[in-house]
């Protein structure tokens, strides 16, 4: 079975591996404060262009998006999001076991638009018993979304225009940040989040690390007493050298890009081979994760050999499918696979 199901299937890039067993027996200090990750936040806040950024190195991304609304939100707040956001559909309830409630917007694409944020802020403060509704008190994005799809940096900042005008900090997800910022339909970068949101993270679980999320906090109102919230969540690792080296591994000379790029050049090829076959997409994806509208039995026929994820039915004979390529995805096996979409 060749996999494409996500982009977390195999381990992760050798040179991690290779440098967590060259430290393996150095004695560091605990809870990451240790040298390696303080070169590790030098080189992130060198590739953000912000000196002063707040850099906490945390393991998983639920963990990352709990701790983080968790310690931004006052107890009668809630997080707004796309309807499709992770943290709304894909993560277990955990924002609401915290106590807060996920304010979904209607979304087509995966993203949320500046105009949907400020209408839902405005219909909260214009009702006369607001104070008996859940407040908005934050903005969760994703950069890629769910679907795929990215930001433009003018929707970034039409973003960061209303969250400004509204008292609500932007948080964005970067789970697959690196797919994101190489995708050729995106025009941001790295600099141009940590200039355009309060807070994000760097993910590395998805995008060649063994397993780890690099919190990036901006905005200095942010950032007191965030590793008491890391502590009281759980995520506070002992061992945090080894979150530590691994992103002084991606961020060191710049091997966190040049895997991603592989990732979408892969992903490119197999769109490009369904698309010449005539089967057209759910959503249009630039990135790692493509969604092809297949017939059920072409679905059927090509699961015999690959994992894929159906995402959803769109008639009785047609379902939305998703595959995901990863930093470490063999072009072999594209190949092989376009072969096989090509003889369908």
């Amino acid at each position: 079975m060749i996999r494409f199901e996500n982009d977390y299937t195999e381990g992760a890039h050798r040179r991690i591996l290779e440098r967590l067993w060259e430290t393996n027996e150095e004695q560091t200090s605990g809870y990451g404060t240790d040298e390696h990750c303080e070169k590790a936040r030098a080189y992130i806040r060198k590739a953000c262009d912000v000196e002063n950024a707040d850099i906490h190195f945390l393991v998983g991304g639920t963990q990352t998006n709990t701790t983080m609304i968790a310690s931004l939100l006052r107890p009668h707040q809630g997080v707004v999001s796309a309807i499709t956001g992770h943290i709304a559909v894909h993560e277990t309830g955990a924002i609401e076991a915290t106590g807060h409630k996920v304010l979904t917007l209607p979304s087509e694409d995966g993203k949320i638009q500046a105009e949907q944020v400020k209408e839902l802020y405005d219909a909260h403060w214009n009702d006369t018993t607001h104070e008996h509704m859940v407040q908005p008190g934050m903005v969760y994005i994703s950069h890629p979304t769910e679907n795929g799809t990215t930001y433009t940096k003018s929707e970034l900042e039409a973003l960061r225009k209303v969250c400004i005008e509204c008292g609500l900090p932007l948080f964005l997800d970067g789970a697959r940040l690196g797919y994101g910022l190489v995708s050729e339909e995106c025009d941001l970068t790295l600099a141009d989040i940590a200039r355009l949101c309060d807070a994000f993270y760097i993910g590395g679980t998805k995008v060649g690390a063994l397993f780890g999320e690099a919190v990036v906090i901006i905005n200095d109102a942010l950032k007191k007493d965030f590793r008491y919230m890391i502590k009281q969540k759980g995520g506070l690792l002992a061992k945090g050298r080894l979150l530590g080296i691994q992103f002084e591994t991606l961020f060191e000379d710049g091997l966190y890009f040049e895997i991603s790029h592989h990732a979408v050049e892969m992903a490119m090829m197999i769109r490009k081979a369904f698309a010449e076959k005539g089967f057209s997409f759910r959503y249009d994806s630039a990135t790692n994760q493509q969604f092809p509208i297949l017939p059920d039995d072409v679905r059927e026929e090509l699961g015999k050999k690959y994992s894929f994820s159906l995402w959803e039915k769109v008639d009785e004979t047609h379902s939305v499918v998703r595959f995901c390529t990863s930093w470490a995805t063999k072009k072999e096996n594209v190949e092989t696979l376009i072969e096989d979409i090509q003889a369908l």
